[in-house]
């Protein structure tokens, strides 16, 4: 049963999280510098959670994060999407990819193709990304997005003690932006 859309970009497809790739999800979340802002270091047992805590999004609200596959390789190499769990501080287009595909332009890729989704068929508004102050790649993707710094921010518990940049636009603006 799909849960979710597959999307395609020239090296990239987007579709919801299966079983499959818990390896690679679990191998992210193992690393403590790739997982530094999204949520800290795990073990395989608590990165399966997460990785069903998104699959769960799909099933309860029709969106969740997408698992990013390379199409030249079929590697699991990282999750994008729409993101908003209870008491979240807006409807997020959030990343996270793994370290040995960083630099190549695929979380920008990625992200492009998740936010034209997220615009197209979920409607959103404004759309935000959290981003940890000290977190200066993905502030770099964020701005590559055509985003911008809107306000500061808190994650919900467990998470509320640390303040956060809200980078984010509006749909008008992101339309406007892919002509």
């Amino acid at each position: 049963m799909a849960l979710g859309p597959t999307l395609e970009t020239e090296r990239l497809i987007l579709r919801p999280p299966v079983a499959a790739d818990l390896d690679g999800w679990a191998e992210l979340m193992g690393d403590a510098e790739a997982a530094r802002f999204i949520g800290g270091r795990m073990a395989r047992s608590p990165a399966w959670r997460t990785m069903a805590t998104v699959t769960g999004s799909w099933a309860l609200h029709g969106f969740g994060m997408f698992s990013v596959v390379e199409k030249a390789g079929g590697r699991w190499i990282g999750r994008v999407g729409p993101w908003r769990p209870e008491a979240w501080p807006g409807a997020e287009l959030a990343w996270g990819l793994h370290p040995a595909f960083h630099g190549k332009g695929y979380a920008v890729e990625a992200a492009s193709a998740a936010m034209d989704w997220i615009v197209d068929h979920l409607g959103w508004n404004e759309v935000i990304h959290s981003i940890d102050p000290d977190n200066l790649p993905s502030k770099a993707v964020a701005a590559r997005l055509g985003s911008r710094l809107l306000r500061m921010g808190h994650l919900p518990e467990p998470y509320q003690e640390k303040a956060l940049e809200l980078w984010g636009q509006s749909a008008a603006d992101w339309k406007a932006r892919r002509g």
